[in-house]
C-alpha cells in the first residue's frame, strides 16, 4: 500500500483509475477537475471569495439560531459551540456510492451474524476463526445479554462505519460503530443549510436526498419491537442536556415525533417499562438510547448511574422491551475485534470482504509490538476502546516528547492498543480563511438493520481543518461537510 501517495479528490491529481478513459487521465495530469466536480470547480471560479465569506458567517448564524452545537468534553469553559462547517460539498459519483453501499450491507450483515453468534454458540470460536477470549475477556462484552434472542436477530440496528479513501478506486474501513453511533443529525443540517444558501447549485446537479433518514429510522425502530401485535410505543433515551450530543437526541426525537426522556421519566414494573407521562404511565415497548451500557441499569451495572433505569435489563431479558442498539455490542466495534471483521464475512456469509481492513497491528502480540516501537513516529496507535480522536497518537506529526510518552505507554499495557499505517487520505477543496484549500476527509455512512437494512446515500463527511492535520474529529477541532451521491 501507498502510505505517502496523495490523492485529491477534486482534481484526481496523483492517483488514477485503471478504468479511467485517455481523455479523463489526460484531463487529471493537467489538473482539471474529475467529472463529478467540474460544475463544483466552475461554481467556485464564478462566486467571489468575500461572497463564499459571507455565506459562511450565514451559515455558522443558522447553525447557532438553530441551536445546532456540539459540548466538547473537558473544553476551558464548557460551553457549547457549533462543529465548524464547510461550504464546499463532497461529491460521489452513482458508481462510487453503489460498489460502498455493497460493502456496508455486507459488512454489518456479518457484525450482526457475529454479534448474535458471540452471545449464543460462538461458532466462530468453535471454526478456529477467534479465540474465545477475544470475546469472553472483552471489557465491552455483557454476560446478561448471554442468550438473548432478539427480534430478527439484529444487535446492530443503527452503525455508523467510518471510511477513507485512500485513492481513486480504494477505501477502506477505519472502524465500526454499533454502540451509539453519532453525527447523523449533522448529516441532515447540513443539508438543509447547504440547499437554503445555494439552491442555485442544487439545480446544476441531481443530489440524491437524505432527508427521510428520520422516517426510515422510526420505521425500523417499530418493527423491532417484541410485541407485534400491537402498535409500540417508541422512545429516544438520553443521558440529558449536559451531554455532548444532546442537540442530536432533541433533533432526532422531535423529527421521529417521539418522546425524549431521561431516566428518571421511566420506571420497571413487573419487568414491563413505562414512561411517565400527565395522563399517567403509559408502557414502552421500543427504546433507542443514547446512553452507555454501563449507565444503563444501576442494578446490573454502575450501582451510582442516576442516568438509567432499574430493572431495565431484567425487562430486556424478558422480551418486554427492546433496546437499540442492544447490549453489549462493544465487543464488535473494539478496536481489536476490528481486525477480525474480514474473517467474519467469509465465516458468516461465505463471501468475500467488499470494503477492505487497514494493515494492523496488536500490541499484543510480541512481534507486532517489537515492530511498532521500533516504527513508533511513523504509525497511528489507537486506544483498543478509544474514541473521539483521543488516546492515540498520530507518530509523523507528533514531538519526540509524545512518542517517547507513548512508548511508556505500550510497554506497560500493550493488549491496549493497535496500530496502523499512517494513510494517505484522500482531500477535498476546502474553504480556509486564505481560500480554498484542500483538507483530509474521512466518511461515516450510517446504516439501519431492521427487517430491511438501509443505507443513506452519503452519510457524514468529517474534515481536518488545519494544513496537513489526519485527525477529523469534532471534539479535536475537525469539522463537516455535506455529503453529495449524484443521482443518474
Amino acid at each position: 500500500m501507498a502510505q505517502r501517495q496523495f490523492f485529491d479528490e477534486m482534481s484526481g491529481l496523483g492517483g488514477q483509475s485503471q478504468t479511467q478513459g485517455q481523455g479523463q487521465r489526460q484531463a487529471q495530469q493537467q489538473g482539471q477537475a474529475r467529472p463529478p466536480y467540474r460544475r463544483i470547480a466552475e461554481w467556485l471560479r464564478q462566486t467571489p471569495e468575500e461572497q463564499l465569506a459571507n455565506k459562511r458567517r450565514e451559515a455558522e448564524a443558522l447553525y447557532r439560531r438553530h441551536g445546532i452545537t456540539f459540548g466538547a468534553y473537558g473544553s476551558a469553559d464548557g460551553h457549547e459551540t457549533t462543529i465548524p462547517f464547510d461550504l464546499i460539498p463532497r461529491v460521489l459519483t452513482q458508481e462510487e456510492w453503489r460498489f460502498l453501499e455493497r460493502g456496508l450491507i455486507q459488512r454489518t450483515r456479518a457484525l450482526n451474524a457475529f454479534l448474535n453468534d458471540a452471545y449464543h454458540q460462538r461458532d466462530i470460536c468453535r471454526a478456529g476463526k477467534m479465540p474465545e477470549n477475544q470475546i469472553l475477556l472483552n471489557e465491552q462484552f455483557v454476560g446478561l445479554a448471554q442468550g438473548l434472542t432478539l427480534p430478527g436477530d439484529v444487535h446492530a440496528h443503527i452503525a455508523g462505519i467510518d471510511l477513507v479513501r485512500v485513492s481513486a478506486d480504494e477505501f477502506y474501513v477505519l472502524e465500526d460503530n454499533v454502540r451509539t453511533p453519532s453525527g447523523v443529525s449533522y448529516m441532515l443540517e447540513n443539508r438543509e443549510v447547504m440547499m437554503r444558501l445555494f439552491p442555485d447549485l442544487f439545480q446544476r446537479h441531481s443530489v440524491l436526498p437524505v432527508g427521510r433518514y428520520t422516517e426510515e429510522l422510526l420505521n425500523m425502530l417499530r418493527a423491532v419491537s417484541f410485541n407485534g401485535d400491537r402498535e409500540p410505543t417508541v422512545i429516544l433515551l438520553t443521558p440529558g442536556q449536559y451531554n455532548s450530543a444532546y442537540f442530536e437526541h432533541a433533533f432526532l426525537a422531535d423529527e421521529m415525533g417521539i418522546e425524549l426522556v431521561e431516566g428518571s421519566d421511566l420506571f420497571v414494573d413487573d419487568c414491563r417499562v413505562y414512561m411517565r407521562t400527565t395522563r399517567g404511565p403509559k408502557r414502552v415497548d421500543v427504546i433507542y438510547r443514547r446512553v452507555d451500557d454501563a449507565y444503563l441499569d444501576p442494578l446490573a451495572f454502575n450501582p451510582e448511574s442516576l442516568l438509567g433505569v432499574a430493572g431495565l435489563v431484567a425487562a430486556v431479558r424478558a422480551g418486554q422491551v427492546n433496546v437499540v442498539n442492544a447490549l453489549g455490542n462493544g465487543i464488535a466495534d473494539d478496536k481489536s475485534t476490528y481486525l477480525y471483521v474480514p474473517d467474519m464475512v467469509r465465516f458468516y456469509l461465505g463471501e468475500e470482504p467488499i470494503l477492505k481492513n487497514v494493515p494492523t497491528w496488536r500490541c499484543d502480540k510480541s512481534d507486532d509490538l517489537k515492530y511498532v516501537l521500533e516504527h513508533l513516529g511513523e504509525l497511528v496507535v489507537k486506544e483498543i476502546h478509544g474514541s473521539g480522536g483521543k488516546g492515540m497518537l498520530v507518530g509523523p506529526t507528533s514531538t519526540k516528547a509524545e512518542i517517547e510518552e507513548f512508548r511508556g505507554l505500550l510497554r506497560d499495557r500493550p493488549a491496549n492498543y493497535i496500530a496502523q499505517p499512517t494513510l494517505a487520505l484522500s482531500t477535498c477543496p476546502t474553504l480556509v480563511e486564505r481560500g480554498v484549500a484542500p483538507r483530509h476527509v474521512d466518511l461515516r455512512p450510517f446504516v439501519l438493520s431492521g427487517k430491511e437494512t438501509v443505507v443513506m446515500p452519503g452519510g457524514l463527511t468529517r474534515v481536518a481543518l488545519k494544513d496537513g492535520s489526519l485527525v477529523v474529529n469534532s471534539s479535536q477541532g475537525g469539522g463537516t461537510k455535506d455529503t453529495w451521491v449524484l443521482g443518474a
